[in-house]
């Protein structure tokens, strides 16, 4: 019998110390911010179901001002926005998973990102308009941002950046 099999592997290298145990609170803060995105990029695709009320929307206000827009370019125009809404959705669900496996690896600087994003994501549903999605993903992120603050995590964040 090989004596490998009798001690445990370390994925350190020799001479570096072993990488510090995750606690459940940063798990915990990992999997509330990979909801929020995804429950925005939901919210995203689920805009294409409502392409004709938004269209609806935009022909009714451009009669009531006057507007001189044809139907062919208020519909481009509602597509060119739709569109965007959804490039602008997945470019901010890309980073913010980046940010959480950051977030998961210990990296300070991530916590700090994502907090940011947090704030900056709850300040536009309270003094903008949202859908029950919006709602939904910024809770998830704010149980993110608490969970990544508990006594365990500060702990588990501190023990990764003293080996670097």
């Amino acid at each position: 019998m090989s004596e490998s099999l009798n001690y445990p592997q370390s994925a350190a290298e020799p001479g570096q110390p072993a990488a510090p145990a995750r606690p459940s609170t940063v798990e915990g803060a990992f999997w509330a911010f990979i909801v929020a995105p995804v429950v925005g990029l939901i919210g995203a695709v689920l805009i294409f179901a409502n392409r004709d009320a938004i269209t609806t929307t935009m022909r009714d206000a451009n009669r009531q001002r006057g507007g001189n827009l044809t139907d062919a370019q208020i519909d481009q125009a509602v597509n060119v926005t739709m569109i965007t809404a959804v490039v602008i959705a997945v470019i901010i669900a890309a980073l913010y998973l980046l940010f959480a496996f950051k977030l998961r690896a210990g990296r300070n600087w991530a916590r700090i990102v994502l907090t940011v994003l947090t704030a900056l994501q709850l300040l536009s549903v309270l003094f903008g308009q949202s859908t029950i999605g919006g709602y939904i993903a910024v809770l998830a992120a704010v149980v993110g941002v608490v969970l990544s603050f508990t006594s365990p995590s500060n702990a588990y964040f501190a023990a990764a950046k003293a080996p670097r």
